[in-house]
């Protein structure tokens, strides 16, 4: 999986051919027009290795738990519609492993995605080392949860149903360490160009789960059960440990284990066994998208909190507000922020190795930024080209008999269908800010950082105190909450706009000094 160029855009060879320069040459890059490099490289294809290619596996890989996430909570209102809220707390556990998932995991692409200064062993001992790393600190943070179940539960889950919610977040709090496993091997292999296994992990937990659920707690479960929202919890929970070891399996045997596998085949005696060194070159950037997780995260969790005090119906609107615009409609802003982070890795990789051994500056041309950068440009117009039928069919067709579909009460479905005519334009702007903020997270880690700090610490903090002073009440809790979400799309949109204008400006600059 080694990068070779003859027309200037660079693309990922079939397994077992060798590397020529991906872009190593300037010149040659220039002489391609960028309307015809652009042709190029959205080709349709198949091939993991493609752009369109590794979007085709990427959306499959994401569209799948998406479904299962908005059929289970049909099924549980099915059988008990004020439990529906209680599933809420998987997502929430799952919030807060994000802030663990988006650490070391996030420098994948920076990292293990550079294909040009480093061996595919080299990447691979990265890979052993950050699943290993990352599936120990899982497993401590789902012993940490099992411990606070109780305390977790009076924080996220409304007072009606908290009694009855304590088994199934003792449950959910292992999800922590199959979370962790599982992100950590999505986003490793995406940048080893083996997007295959996280849609071998998507399928995996989509079949078993539809299967088990459908025997278990759906309409047309088998005679004698008596469905509850703790086997629910149960068979995710066996069915995310299943299928992230499946995936892991799959990828260390497609990978090392097979008679023609890329390690067997590269000619470097590097160590694919996990090592203090890799972690330490991991860490670096790791710890940078750690900090900037756990402010993102901690912010919404404090929010997230002040809407479970306002009462199960508005709390279980938010939820099925969240399971519908993070769910299915958000798979193309994901599959697509997936897609642009490994081959903008790949390009930076090859930009770096250009530089002479002894630079002392990164500079480029706007030929060179373009050839970085065209990857987000290409996921900004698909994702504008979705997102914007897509509000507009929601918002005046969709939303309200979902919302009531998911949920089984008018007035919840009432609710989130408010909630999402106010605020779902303001996604067309985050699916656009995301794919330009991989600019940043794929190539500096610190400017991205630095955008997360001033959207969250500038906009979303001072909000987030006005919610918790102010006297709020579910008839006007939404306005504010509106202000806070909706705006902090808003703001962060022009933030990242800025910070990769700046980003861009520093790379042509001549006085630009190379940075960490």
């Amino acid at each position: 999986m080694l990068a070779s160029k003859d027309d200037g855009a660079v693309r990922i060879v079939n397994d077992g051919e060798e590397q020529e320069a991906g872009c190593d040459s300037e010149d040659a890059a220039s002489k391609i027009p960028w309307k015809k490099q652009a042709m190029l490289d959205l080709k349709l294809s198949t091939h993991r290795n493609v752009y369109t290619g590794a979007l085709l596996f990427n959306i499959c890989s994401f569209i799948l738990p998406a479904l299962y996430s908005t059929l289970s909570k049909l099924w549980v209102a099915d059988f008990d519609s004020s439990m529906v809220v209680t599933t809420d707390s998987y997502t929430y556990i799952g919030v807060v492993a994000e802030v663990l998932n988006e650490g070391l995991p996030r420098a994948s692409y920076l990292v293990i995605g550079d294909n040009a200064s480093r061996s595919f062993r080299e990447r691979l001992q990265l890979t052993h080392t950050l699943i290993l790393f990352q599936s120990v600190l899982g497993l401590i943070m789902s012993i940490a949860f099992l411990g606070g179940a109780s305390t977790f539960a009076k924080g996220f889950v409304p007072k009606e149903v908290r009694a009855a919610s304590s088994t199934y977040v003792r449950i959910a709090a292992f999800s922590a360490f199959s979370s962790a496993v599982e992100y950590a091997v999505n986003t490793s292999t995406r940048a080893l160009d083996r997007p295959d296994a996280p849609l071998i992990i998507s399928s995996t937990k989509f079949a078993v789960n539809i299967i088990l659920d459908l025997v278990i707690i759906s309409k047309f479960h088998v005679s004698g059960v008596t469905p509850t929202v703790n086997m629910q919890a149960a068979i995710q929970l066996a069915c995310n440990l299943a299928s992230a070891f499946a995936g892991l399996a799959y990828f260390i045997y497609a990978t090392s284990w097979r008679t023609k596998s890329e390690a067997r085949r590269d000619p470097s005696d590097v160590s694919l066994k996990p090592s203090f060194l890799a972690l330490k070159t991991l860490f670096k950037p790791g710890f940078i998208f750690f900090w900037e997780s756990a402010i993102r995260n901690a912010l919404y969790l404090w929010l997230a909190h002040g809407i479970v005090t306002m009462g199960s119906d508005y709390a279980t609107a938010w939820g099925v507000f969240s399971t519908i615009r993070w769910g299915l409609t958000m798979v193309p802003v994901q599959a697509l922020e997936a897609t642009t982070l490994t081959f903008i890795g790949h390009s930076w990789g090859h930009f770096c190795n250009l530089l002479p051994p002894n630079a002392t500056r990164r500079q480029a041309n706007w030929r060179q930024i373009w050839t970085i950068v065209r990857w987000a440009i290409y996921s900004v117009l698909i994702a504008v080209s979705i997102e914007v039928p897509l509000c507009l069919l929601m918002s005046f067709l969709g939303a309200r008999p979902f919302a009531q579909y998911l949920s089984g009460s008018e007035e919840v479905a009432r609710i989130a269908s408010h909630m999402w005519r106010t605020i779902d334009w303001c996604y067309i702007l985050y699916a656009v800010s995301t794919q330009l903020a991989a600019v940043l997270m794929a190539t500096r880690p610190k400017w991205y950082l630095f955008q997360s700090l001033v959207s969250n610490l500038v906009y979303v903090l001072p909000w987030a105190i006005v919610c918790q002073v102010t006297n709020l009440n579910p008839e006007d809790a939404w306005t504010y909450h509106s202000l806070v979400f909706g705006g902090s799309l808003v703001f962060t949109f022009f933030d990242v706009l800025i910070f990769d204008w700046f980003w861009a400006r520093r790379l042509t600059n001549r006085k630009n000094r190379e940075s960490t």
